[in-house]
């Protein structure tokens, strides 16, 4: 019994596949901002052109 929780304490493979999620996840909240923050230039730009043209 020992020797099996003394394993279970040891196995690192859970602790790789937390990180990577994690990392996914920053990546990911990080390219929603970049897209927000495009998007919302890109509708001024949007207004503009449509204002100019009227």
């Amino acid at each position: 019994m020992r020797r099996l929780i003394a394993k279970f304490l040891a196995d690192q493979s859970g602790a790789t596949a937390i990180e990577y999620c994690l990392i996914a996840a920053g990546i990911s909240i990080v390219i929603v901002v970049v897209i927000s923050g495009i998007g919302s230039q890109l509708n001024t730009k949007y207004g503009d052109v449509n204002t100019a043209l009227q």
